[in-house]
């Protein structure tokens, strides 16, 4: 009998059922949305779905109580940036060795171990903005269908780009590696129409939500970082295309007159962003687009500078792009720009995404907006602040909770103990 209680406590969604009424009680909890963290901490789950919270709320009769002590109940944290589907090298040649040598099937396992350590981590939710091989729509259906644990996945297909750009996936190796030029189905458009047609053509294969590289990369090889790469007309087609066919839209740009461009087409999110000068972010706050810098790239970078593993061109990039980053955002929080949390998990180790909520208050934020940008306002962002984001009775119950108090220790996230998605425990 003993190993029978330890092989179901292994098993992904074991400790609890579904359908079970579960009490869950720590001594406090942020509920996603107030300023503060409050005293005691209790949410009543059944179904897959919070019933009450509070310490009024009513507990039904044979319900099942998890009581976590002295910690915090937070809403499941999400990040509006990742690359599930990517690895992680801290050598950047290994990285480029690994795509080229691995088969798909072997990159989809890879990808399979990330979204596990990703749920682990506190993050019931993702955006993944750019993947190859349909890597991430057959991710995000084995988690959504239970076949293996992750969070709840909203997927890009291919990022979208001009050719040379960021989004290029051949830009920079021999053209018989790809054994043709890429078009719009893989992900390069060069016309409005081709924007439309990519737009429609990601849809086709299961896009949750459009993204585009507004300017050049870090890690591109056949570009400047801060370069625009798209025309205004190109950017206005794409979104106007998406928002029609009713997805969200988020930009990869480091560059100002990139980001711009975006920003008046209309796109929900800029990424990065590391040179937004003031007119972006004035135009940004008038016209309620999303900031996500994904400060734990800068963080990813740093540590492969400091251990020589990137090459001169992309090097040099680097710098530029991590000595301007941090003064940006602080002017952003100044300025009272919408700011959604977002790492850019794969340029640093998989699984260490709350370390951007502790970057985010180094840099001026009070811990407990910084909370919010992991939650409610991510939900805000992604669109799915009707089903989560929020400890509210009718959303969905993900629930994560951590030692300590955050709003007094923000790094006490790092050190998330229980983790629920949908009314399932994954961790406790």
């Amino acid at each position: 009998m003993k190993r029978i209680v330890l092989a179901l406590l292994a098993m992904p969604g074991a400790l609890t059922a579904a359908d079970q009424v579960t009490v869950i009680k720590a001594a406090r909890l942020f509920d996603g949305k107030s300023d503060h963290v409050v005293s005691p901490g209790l949410v009543v789950v059944s179904g897959g779905k919070i019933s009450a919270v509070g310490k009024n709320a009513a507990i039904p009769a044979g319900a099942v109580t998890i009581d976590l002590g002295d910690a915090t109940l937070l809403p499941g944290f999400m990040d509006a940036h990742t690359h599930l589907s990517m690895p992680f090298e801290r050598d950047y040649r290994v990285t480029e060795q690994a795509l080229l040598k691995k088969t798909v099937a072997e990159r989809a396992l890879d990808a399979a171990e990330n979204a596990r350590k990703t749920l682990m981590a506190g993050f019931t939710t993702v955006r993944d903005v750019g993947a190859a091989d349909y890597i991430d729509v057959g991710l995000r259906n084995a988690i959504r269908d239970g076949k293996i644990p992750g969070p709840r996945m909203l997927v890009a297909v291919h990022a979208l780009g001009a050719t040379a750009g960021h989004c290029d996936p051949t830009a920079g190796f021999a053209p018989l590696l790809f054994g043709r030029e890429p078009g719009f189905a893989d992900g390069v458009i060069n016309s409005p129409d081709e924007a439309r047609a990519a737009v429609r053509f990601n849809v086709k294969q299961g896009a949750d939500v459009i993204k585009t590289c507004a300017t050049g990369g870090v890690f591109s090889l056949t570009d400047d970082v801060d370069t625009p790469q798209l025309t205004q007309a190109e950017l206005d087609a794409l979104v106007d295309e998406a928002h029609a066919l009713r997805r969200k839209t988020a930009a990869h740009a480091h560059g100002a007159t990139g980001a711009k461009r975006a920003i008046r087409a209309g796109i929900d999110s800029i990424e990065h962003g590391s040179f937004l000068d003031d007119e972006a972010l004035d135009l940004m706050k008038a016209k309620g687009t999303y900031y996500v810098p994904t400060l734990m790239a800068l963080e990813g970078v740093k540590e492969m500078l400091n251990d020589g593993f990137v090459p001169p061109p992309i090097e040099k990039k680097a710098r530029q792009a991590t000595a301007a980053l941090n003064a940006t955002v602080r002017n952003a929080i100044a300025r009272g720009v919408k700011i959604g949390l977002g790492t850019d998990a794969a340029v640093y180790p998989h699984g260490r995404n709350a370390e951007e909520f502790h970057l985010l208050v180094d840099l001026g934020m009070k811990p407990v907006d910084a909370l919010k940008t992991g939650t409610s306002a991510d939900a805000d962002l992604l669109g799915i602040a009707d089903r989560t984001g929020t400890l509210e009775a009718g959303k969905a119950a993900d629930i994560v909770a951590c030692p300590g108090n955050p709003e007094e220790n923000i790094r006490v996230v790092e050190k998330v103990f229980f983790v629920m998605r949908d009314g399932v425990v994954f961790r406790k």
